[in-house]
């Protein structure tokens, strides 16, 4: 159930990103797929994450696809710090830059 309407700005607000597809899914599409029983992601039906180490993992995967939104994802955390990633700005940069 998805709708491909355009996401209303800002976007965070109105809308979250899977990691599994890295899509952005507008919360009215994440409501009607929970009341249709479908407790996976509602673009690709994978389980979400269970943790830190199981969603960098799936992000690693799609980065090794050359997948640019998870690059840029994963340059974001390491820039950051986050999801069990110490703080690595060069890491970030060099993901970038890829």
């Amino acid at each position: 159930p998805i709708c491909t309407l355009p996401i209303p700005l800002p976007m965070h607000e109105h809308s979250a990103f899977e990691l599994c597809c890295m899509k952005r899914i507008c919360y009215g599409c994440k409501m009607a797929a929970v009341k249709r029983g479908i407790d996976d992601c509602p673009f690709c039906r994978t389980a979400y994450p269970c943790g830190d180490a199981e969603s960098l993992a799936m992000v690693q995967a799609r980065v090794a696809k050359k997948d640019p939104d998870a690059i840029n994802f994963l340059g974001e955390k390491y820039y950051h710090g986050l999801i069990g990633l110490q703080k690595d700005v060069r890491k970030a940069v060099a993901l970038w830059e890829e």
